[in-house]
């Protein structure tokens, strides 16, 4: 194993604002703790919650790195002394709390995943942060089950494409919402069962004439919060992940007695460490096979070197992309 170098390339937050407050600068090389490995890093994932840190409006929690950067690919170059799991060397996809956007990262051993089989390391950096969310909220949270409707809003994007296929493989009806055309036509490739053009249909008719939706995730927020409420069948779970379009509204809240409904949001970042351990466990044990044969295809949209974090910011928030926007670390 070479000699590791005592400095490393990362891209910091000058100050909350526009994709153009993230700056290249030389960082000492981050030391992992008895817990942790310290993973080269390959390629690192752009996720909502690196717009959102950017901000100003998601701080880093105390003891993680100010650094974005919640999900990486890499290999493990050194660990700490209670690790057994993994070795110098290993090739691993990782949950971090911060710091991807960097040559080299500190993680939680816990949190490392092995790489699906078929899977490219640089693609592999952008399943784990998808993945835990989409897996810890649908499955674990809301409990979808096989033979339920499944209404996924944001159908195209990094979160949605994982809910498409993740649904659709464990045995759910998968109602898409997206648009333009070309964003509803990758929905339906992925396998959704019906897909709704928002801007020139009514999501609420279309999910009421299927028979309403058991189960919602919605990252759009405004006015979709109310609407979802109307497509929800009785004893319906609706997840809130993000509010694109805003999280202050005015709404009638009667439908969530008379439906029974179960309304509910979380972050990722905050949730415990052995949450995260049993999420990745899971993963590995349940969906990666499906990645490995193929039935789950891994969706990148772009990605670009590491000193580019700007523009790939720029790129997510035009919401032009369809998959995951990755960057190029090594």
């Amino acid at each position: 194993m070479n000699k590791l170098p005592a400095t490393m390339q990362a891209v910091e937050i000058s100050a909350p604002g526009g994709p153009e407050v993230l700056k290249p600068v030389e960082r000492p090389l981050p030391v992992p703790k008895a817990h942790e490995v310290l993973v080269k890093v390959i390629g690192a994932g752009i996720n909502g919650p690196d717009i959102m840190q950017r901000k100003g409006l998601y701080p880093a929690p105390a003891g993680a790195s100010d650094l974005p950067g919640l999900e990486v690919s890499g290999e493990v170059v050194a660990k700490g002394a209670s690790v057994t799991r993994w070795s110098l060397g290993d090739s691993v996809v990782a949950l971090t709390n911060g710091g991807g956007y960097a040559e080299y990262v500190v993680v939680d051993a816990d949190h490392c995943l092995t790489v699906p089989k078929g899977i490219s390391m640089l693609d592999a950096a952008g399943l784990p942060e998808t993945f835990f969310t989409v897996w810890s909220n649908v499955f674990i949270g809301a409990g979808l089950k096989s033979g339920e409707t499944f209404l996924v809003h944001g159908g195209a994007g990094g979160i949605g494409t994982t809910c498409i296929q993740l649904g659709k493989a464990f045995g759910a009806k998968v109602i898409a919402t997206d648009s333009p055309a070309v964003r509803c036509q990758v929905c339906s490739d992925l396998g959704a069962d019906r897909v709704v053009d928002y801007r020139s249909e009514d999501f609420v008719e279309a999910v009421r004439s299927e028979g309403g939706a058991n189960v919602i995730l919605d990252i759009v927020g405004g006015a979709n919060i109310e609407k979802n409420f109307k497509a929800a069948s009785h004893d319906a779970r609706i997840i809130q992940l993000a509010f694109a379009t805003g999280s202050k509204v005015e709404i009638n809240m009667m439908p969530v007695m008379l439906k029974r409904l179960t309304y509910t949001g979380s972050t990722l970042r905050t949730r415990p460490d052995a949450f995260k351990a049993r999420v990745a466990r899971e993963l590995e044990a349940q969906v990666w096979p499906h990645i490995a044969s193929g039935k789950i295809r891994v969706v990148t949209h772009k990605a670009l070197p590491l000193a580019e974090a700007a523009q790939a910011h720029a790129l997510m928030e035009s919401s032009q992309h369809t998959g995951k926007i990755l960057l190029r670390v090594s």
